[in-house]
């Protein structure tokens, strides 16, 4: 989700455990301490309503005014109780999952928070099916049941080890059923949930949230609320109320070049960089059914030459790594394929050898597409860097190929390019979002790719393991599979970061591989 899901999902080891327990720190206070904070974004709040958005402004504010039956600890990919006192599947083929709700939830207006209220708001995202909201999250559930006030139980149409963590995040928002109508979206700009904040107003330029004095749960606000300014990508203008103190942070929108130059200059005083752990990541696709793009040598050699180093270097100013795997670092079954069979540096006599043993004497011409639009500014220069790699080696005729996002997309749809760039952040912290959504015959890739072994056997066995270190040797098993037959090539990995003034601290507990912003965790001096 957020770098659209194709962008889908926010730039911000999982592990679905079987058991959850409420156990753990104390319940937080509805009374936040501290002062009320000003942060900068350039992302737009898309939906106020949980059943449609599906970007990265909209569940920065689902998580911090709806609650979840599970949330992501901070610092952790391992889903925790939050509304619910507790959750585990009945049963051992992960089909069945049992949550008991804490006692005494309201929703900010008030209104008592109870099953029927779970049960009704995921009924209601799966009838609406919003084209942009989050239902297709929610798509292995058969049947809810709420038998008395606390209890939910989910029947699931097949065995969906990940299900804890797909509803801890914005998908699982709990919605007041007064409030909500259960067929169509609240089109009013409200919204009213248990969360740790209240939406008080939002229009174009900023949204206002105060601590909402109903909330039970585990976090104790930091601040007496918070003000999200809007601008709209406008990236000079954000690090200008940045500088001037005009907001006491920024995230997501600064510019790469911006955030490495404000990180290495030790002697600003004005403003400091938190670093975190980001899991978005940028693929090259190969249509598999191309005339060129098609042939395995030909993708293997282009897997030899990329320069990822490079890349991160020379056009993303070190705020993102090398990616090696589908599955990036810091989320559980990580391995390093990619760089184990084609290497960290360009090897050309490794790719000339590959494609003349498939008879390819010619130097290959090839186009790549691009979509800045869509990928953020950088992706033409990117995508031409890549280019001369390739032409560099003498074995590649390439050009690129700028098109906006509207037309790109149907183009790729109809089967009209041979390589091109998508960018992924995922719903859920967990190997199964990086690899689930890739394979059979309805991917988001759209390019052709179907490997039996991936759909019908691996896939099923690790959706089925609730113990999500059991499904390692699976999970490590695709990897090697996508390296050997490359229908895509890992790019970059991104950093997370924000840029705060002196006196703003709690940012960290922000940027990890959860997506979760927790506005709880920010406090000002």
């Amino acid at each position: 989700m957020r770098r659209n899901q194709w962008l889908a999902a926010p730039l911000g080891a999982a592990t679905a455990a079987a058991l959850l327990s409420g156990c753990g720190a104390q319940d937080g206070s509805a009374a936040g301490d501290g002062k009320g904070v000003v942060m900068g974004i350039s992302d737009k709040v898309k939906a106020t309503d949980p059943a449609s958005g599906y970007d990265p402004g909209s569940w920065l504010l689902f998580n911090n005014v709806f609650q979840s039956l599970l949330t992501f600890p901070k610092g952790g990919t391992t889903p925790e109780p939050d509304a619910a006192q507790n959750c585990d599947f009945q049963g051992s083929d992960s089909k069945v999952y049992k949550c008991v709700l804490r006692a005494g939830l309201k929703f900010s207006n008030g209104n008592k928070l109870t099953s029927q209220d779970v049960k009704y708001s995921f009924e209601r995202t799966l009838r609406i099916n919003d084209e942009n909201g989050p239902a297709v999250m929610l798509a292995s559930i058969a049947g809810i049941d709420a038998p008395d006030e606390r209890t939910v139980v989910f029947r699931l149409k097949t065995s969906d080890a990940t299900f804890p963590s797909k509803i801890a995040a914005g998908a699982g928002s709990i919605v007041d059923h007064t409030e909500y109508p259960a067929d169509k979206l609240r089109t009013d700009g409200k919204a009213f949930g248990s969360g740790v904040y209240k939406l008080d107003s939002i229009n174009e330029k900023a949204a206002n949230f105060s601590v909402n004095e109903s909330y039970s749960g585990k976090a104790k606000p930091k601040n007496t609320g918070v003000t999200m300014k809007f601008f709209n990508e406008d990236q000079a203008a954000l690090k200008k109320v940045l500088e001037s103190g005009d907001v006491d942070f920024a995230f997501r929108g600064l510019a790469a070049k911006d955030i490495a130059g404000l990180a290495g200059n030790t002697g600003n005083q004005k403003v400091e960089v938190v670093q975190g752990t980001g899991a978005e990541v940028e693929h090259l696709v190969f249509n598999m059914n191309d005339p060129v793009a098609g042939k395995l040598p030909i993708r293997k050699a282009i897997a030899y030459l990329v320069d990822r180093e490079a890349l991160v270097k020379e056009v993303y100013n070190g705020t993102a790594v090398p990616l090696y795997s589908i599955v990036p670092a810091g989320i559980g079954s990580h391995t390093t394929p990619f760089f184990d069979r084609y290497g960290g540096s360009p090897q050309v006599d490794k790719a000339k050898a590959v494609l003349r043993a498939a008879n390819i004497k010619d130097k290959v011409k090839i186009t790549l597409y691009s979509t800045p639009s869509r990928f953020g500014p950088s992706t033409d220069q990117e995508f031409q860097l890549i280019a001369k790699q390739l032409n560099d080696s003498g074995l590649f005729d390439a050009d690129v190929k700028s098109v906006e996002f509207e037309q790109y997309d149907k183009d790729i749809q109809a089967g009209k390019y041979g390589v091109y760039v998508k960018g992924w952040v995922p719903d859920y912290p967990d190997a199964d979002n990086f690899t689930q959504p890739f394979f059979g015959p309805d991917n988001v890739l759209r390019n052709n790719y179907d490997n039996k072994e991936i759909n019908g056997t691996i896939i099923p066995s690790t959706s089925a393991k609730s113990d999500r270190t059991a499904a390692t040797t699976d999970f490590t098993r695709l990897q090697d599979i996508v390296a050997d037959e490359v229908p895509i090539l890992p790019l970059w990995q991104s950093k997370q970061y924000a840029v705060t003034r002196p006196n703003v601290t709690g940012l960290q507990w922000s940027l990890d591989a959860s997506t979760v912003f927790r506005f709880w965790e920010i406090a000002k001096g």
